[in-house]
């Protein structure tokens, strides 16, 4: 599983308040007990607080450069801001993220080509929020489209089937966790899956028990990657044991000090 830390993200009070007193000190520390606790990549959004994305997003990578060569995800529903990043980020990057509209598609697939960078493909459009499996078919379809007439390698595309909250939309769950292993069907090679993880339980009162269950299924049904919180223990306890489970791991009784270790 490629785990990519969520916590970089101005919607944080933590991440606001650095943005706004330029204090690397607060970003860089996020960053390192993330990647300590088991992320891969660090998902980067400068959130409703920032004033001026443009400003705050290249500050954000060049902060976390000096203090790892981990893979950055650049998170953001403007280009622009997403470029302004990417011209100058020395470590692997991912955009996060484009949706299926031709529109989008057409700016950020190139985008993407240019910077040499992984593409998150969220299955949504202009149309709204797709209420079925079907419809996410449709989009990712759509995606997959695109980025083979553009020449974009598929296998640094990631699909995400937009989770929504458990709360508002029950009934789609099952669909999600369906459509993680069709996805795999619609081409080949493969598209990579991607979730964000927390939308699930979003406003509900047992987040992390949520989060792990939803999690251990979804990486049953293929999941290949989650933005997510790796502070969350139990979370990332119930990672492990579930590819462990799957066999992807080899048994120990002392298997969860010796995934972290490795």
């Amino acid at each position: 599983m490629f785990i990519i830390g969520e916590l970089i993200n101005g919607m944080y009070s933590n991440i606001a308040l650095a943005l706004k007193d330029r204090d690397k000190k607060i970003v860089q520390t996020c960053a390192l007990e993330q990647i300590a606790s088991g992320a891969d990549a660090l998902d980067l959004s400068c959130g409703p607080a920032s004033k001026n994305p443009l400003i705050d997003m290249p500050w954000l990578v060049e902060v976390i450069q000096e203090v790892t060569d981990k893979p950055l995800c650049l998170d953001s529903g403007k280009p622009k801001v997403i470029e302004e990043g990417l011209k100058v980020a020395k470590n692997k990057t991912i955009i996060n993220s484009t949706t299926a509209d031709v529109e989008k598609l057409e700016i950020l697939i190139p985008l993407a080509k240019k910077y040499r960078s992984k593409l998150i493909g969220i299955t949504i459009s202009a149309k709204g929020i797709p209420q079925n499996k079907d419809q996410r078919l449709e989009l990712a379809a759509t995606i997959l489209t695109h980025t083979g007439e553009q020449g974009f390698p598929i296998e640094d595309l990631y699909l995400d089937p937009i989770v929504m909250p458990i709360n508002v939309a029950q009934g789609q769950i099952r669909d999600i966790l369906e459509v993680l292993l069709e996805f795999k069907m619609i081409s080949q090679p493969p598209p990579k899956t991607i979730i964000g993880l927390s939308n699930i339980s979003q406003g509900a009162k047992a987040r992390s028990l949520i989060n792990r269950t939803f999690l251990s299924m979804a990486v049953a049904s293929g999941l290949d990657s989650a933005i997510l919180n790796p502070k969350d223990k139990e979370l990332m306890d119930a990672l492990i044991t579930a590819e462990l489970i799957l066999n992807k791991n080899i048994y120990c009784d002392s298997y969860l000090e010796a995934y972290r270790k490795k």
